[in-house]
């Protein structure tokens, strides 16, 4: 506060001018203090000071409690569906091919009639076959009786030694010839059995590369591609860093496959490891591995590429969070957990592996505390929140916004 005195004042006589000098330094007081108490009232939470700051509204959030389950621990890979059996049809005698006795795609049971190859040729060489065999055999015959009369002219001495032994001698050579027609009565009964094709295994057919009335080759060419799809294999590969951990969970029980297709990852199929590859591949630094999976209803194709989730061990009472739950921040990462008070604090915590649209948390959270799942904005440390209802879609029990002070 500035004072002003005028020459009139100051030209006054002496006692009127030290009067007016001690008015004016008691109205200088006294407005001092006026200012001071205005002040001090601007201050108070009530006072109209323009520098009061505005008290910040709870933040609504959505809330959920933490729970806790058996989870599994695994390994998650991107595989491949391979048939258990596949085999290529070829024909083994040469011939014409008469029928076909299938179609393309259908299912077969192991033994069904594929093709026909013209029987008649095949037909014609058994019979030829047969006969030289009964020819055969009466020529043994005959060597028989002669070596027998030879027997006892010998001890007689009415024939010659050389001519008892080249009768017994012709007795083993008609032998020899009969079990020689007997074998070629076997191949010449073979080949006409093959002329009737017969599905070899249980599987579903490819479609056919040969049609009526074309000719084939022995052992050259394929006739028909027939796969067996249940059960299937799915391989996949896991990286050599992971390879001691699923040695280790072998050695104590036999792993379990969860297989599921990429655009329907709700609905796995569970398989058994059944095989591990022996080397590591250099080019990649993995290891290849095989789950079989049951495939009644024909969901994997060979060649499908699929999701393979290698299940190592079960996680017991693990303490789990939804996903959208966890923040990041410079010092990693955290989540918002409500007490009783509805105070919101920031709780640093340890994450494991994802359950769905859930999360492991390894520390940090304990089962029952409330985490903050949306709103996390307008969330501070320490500050007020407005429960608006739990993940579940039930209402908030907490105070209103209205009700804050």
């Amino acid at each position: 506060m500035r004072i002003f005195f005028d020459s009139h004042s100051l030209s006054m006589p002496v006692g009127k001018r030290g009067l007016s000098l001690a008015m004016l330094f008691v109205l200088a007081l006294l407005l001092s203090i006026t200012g001071c108490a205005s002040s001090a009232n601007a201050d108070k939470p009530g006072g109209n000071g323009a520098g009061a700051a505005p008290e910040r509204p709870p933040a609504t959030v959505t809330v959920v409690e933490a729970s806790t389950k058996d989870v599994p621990i695994y390994l998650e890979e991107n595989g491949k569906c391979v048939a258990r059996e596949a085999v290529s049809v070829q024909p083994q005698v040469s011939g014409r091919i008469t029928q076909i006795h299938f179609a393309d795609g259908a299912n077969l049971k192991k033994g069904d009639p594929l093709f026909t190859i013209d029987p008649r040729p095949f037909q014609a060489q058994l019979h030829q076959a047969e006969a030289t065999l009964a020819q055969q055999k009466a020529a043994l015959d005959f060597a028989k009786l002669q070596f027998g009369r030879a027997a006892g002219l010998v001890e007689a001495k009415a024939i010659s030694q050389q001519d008892y032994d080249s009768r017994k001698n012709a007795v083993d050579v008609a032998e020899a010839q009969v079990q020689q027609s007997q074998a070629a009565v076997e191949t010449a009964r073979l080949n006409a059995e093959y002329t009737a094709i017969r599905s070899p295994i249980d599987g579903r057919a490819g479609h056919r590369l040969v049609d009526p009335g074309n000719v084939v080759t022995a052992n050259n060419g394929s006739l028909l591609m027939i796969q067996r799809l249940d059960p299937i294999y799915a391989d996949f590969t896991v990286t050599e860093n992971d390879l001691a951990e699923v040695q280790r969970h072998m050695a104590q029980d036999t792993l379990r496959a969860e297989v599921r297709l990429p655009d329907q990852p709700d609905q796995a199929v569970a398989g058994k490891l059944t095989f591990l590859d022996n080397a590591v591949q250099d080019a990649t630094g993995t290891v290849m591995l095989r789950a079989t999976v049951p495939n009644r209803n024909y969901r994997f194709w060979p060649g499908q590429f699929v999701k393979v989730r290698l299940i190592l061990r079960t996680l017991r009472q693990a303490v789990l969070v939804p996903a959208a739950a966890s923040q990041m921040s410079a010092k990693g990462t955290f989540v918002y957990v409500v007490n009783a008070n509805n105070d919101a604090e920031l709780r640093p915590v340890k994450l494991g592996q994802r359950q769905g649209d859930l999360v492991v948390v390894e520390e940090g959270v304990k089962p029952g505390e409330r985490v903050v799942v949306t709103g996390q904005l307008g969330v501070t440390p320490g500050g007020k929140v407005r429960v608006e209802k739990d993940a579940g879609g039930a209402e908030a029990t907490g105070p209103s916004a209205g009700d804050q002070s």
